[in-house]
């Protein structure tokens, strides 16, 4: 997949960043691009994906193929972990394919065009499918920190509008319906989709987008701190992100002004002997709020961190701080020839390595899916995962409590996971 030589000034994968903090891609200007292990990683296997796929829709010979597929296993980043990664995608395009009554047009690494919903906007769809009355959007994502869901995805309806116009010359009013879905084979092998009309697209483009994107390309936006905040260039050194984290903790009286009730003259009292009128114990009300508003803190903290390290090792002083050197830790120069000392010296194998089994995740990804679910299936059982905190935004449902079965939270009274 080709790496993109320009960038949008309000580009597609930062959508969920500008459409909550309109100010970020003026501001991120002054910032010097990212360029990570991840990154680099993530498009080598975007590659080794595309191959996959365009040997399977398009010409392609054998000795074509193996070709490409030489020239990207000499790339530094490659994982043989990649090759199983663009199966899983070829996979789930295959099926994709197999769903149309007849062939669908198929395409790849399409430029589109978004002016029409953002300013100079443009972007590149990893791939897209049309026949009969549908538009079907793909994009491949190679993290494993963070899932990514299709649903409400402004990324993904974004390439749709793209590719509707880019086949409108060709289909016109035709396509009815469009479907996007993300692969993320490292997290899961799960697809997520969302099923959208495309009238229902287009109004979301009228009412959502477009405003927002006016704001954000005219630097007429204001900040919005948020989680959003992760991957902005400027998150380190943004005077409204630490305006929020540092000045969200200092709750005074005016923040709960009217809340205070006669039945509280013994907050009221302690709460004089710290010099105001705010009752020492926080109420749930206060509770939530400070939920929201302290859950990007650490991110914060460390982003401070890196960038105040970066900035002293590039010269630059940080008044009270310093760089040093890290604890050492020792190691072996040749851990084989090591151990095969050590044997040598009459030492039991048994004492010098642990053994332990592969994971349920790391056996199913050794042995693959299909024949996992046909030697061990009827061995596998999905206990209730523990209650865990979470937004009210969140899909989950509630938390139901169960009483457990035979077997269910095994080992987690030692503090060890079911798997």
């Amino acid at each position: 997949m080709a790496t993109p030589t320009e960038h949008a000034v309000v580009s597609v994968s930062a959508y969920n960043r500008w459409s909550h903090c309109t100010a970020a891609p003026r501001f991120e200007e002054q910032f010097p691009a990212e360029s990570n292990v991840y990154t680099e990683e993530g498009r080598l296997a975007h590659s080794v994906c595309e191959l996959y796929a365009r040997k399977y829709f398009t010409v392609m010979s054998t000795r074509k193929f193996n070709s490409e597929l030489k020239k990207l296993k000499e790339d530094p980043m490659w994982q043989d972990e990649m090759v199983k990664c663009a199966e899983i995608y070829l996979a789930t395009l295959k099926e994709a394919a197999n769903g149309f009554t007849t062939a669908p047009i198929v395409a790849f690494e399409e430029r589109v065009d978004l002016a029409d919903y953002i300013p100079e906007g443009f972007g590149t769809c990893d791939c897209a499918m049309v026949g009969d009355d549908v538009l079907r959007v793909f994009d491949y994502k190679h993290g494993k920190g963070v899932f990514v869901s299709s649903v409400n995805n402004g990324q993904m309806r974004l390439y749709a509008l793209g590719m509707l116009k880019k086949y409108y010359p060709l289909f016109g009013d035709t396509i009815k319906r469009v479907c996007t879905a993300i692969v993320q084979p490292r997290i899961t092998e799960e697809i997520t989709e969302e099923w959208i009309s495309v009238d229902e697209l287009l109004t979301w483009a009228e009412t959502s987008v477009i405003p927002q994107a006016q704001m954000a390309f005219y630097g007429l936006g204001s900040f919005e701190p948020g989680e959003w905040c992760k991957f902005c260039r400027g998150r380190a050194q943004c005077r409204g992100r630490a305006e929020y984290y540092a000045g969200f903790s200092e709750y005074t009286a005016t923040q709960i002004e009217g809340r205070l009730t006669e039945s509280d003259w013994g907050a009221r009292q302690l709460a004089a002997e710290y010099g105001a009128d705010v009752p020492p114990v926080l109420d749930d009300d206060e509770v939530a709020d400070l939920l929201i508003k302290a859950a990007g803190l650490v991110d914060w903290y460390e982003d401070l961190q890196e960038y105040a390290r970066s900035a002293i090792l590039a010269g630059h002083v940080i008044p009270g701080w310093k760089v040093v050197e890290g604890k050492r830790q020792r190691a072996f120069t040749d851990a084989d020839a090591a151990m095969k000392r050590i044997l040598d010296a009459g030492y039991d194998k048994s004492l010098l390595y642990d053994y332990k089994p592969k994971t349920l995740a790391q056996l199913e990804k050794l042995t693959g899916k299909t024949q996992f679910g046909e030697l061990v299936g009827d061995l596998i059982t999905l206990p209730p995962g523990k209650p865990t905190l979470a937004a009210e935004s969140d899909k989950r449902p509630p938390y139901q409590p169960t009483a457990p079965g035979p077997g269910e939270f095994a080992g987690e009274q030692d503090g060890r996971s079911a798997e």
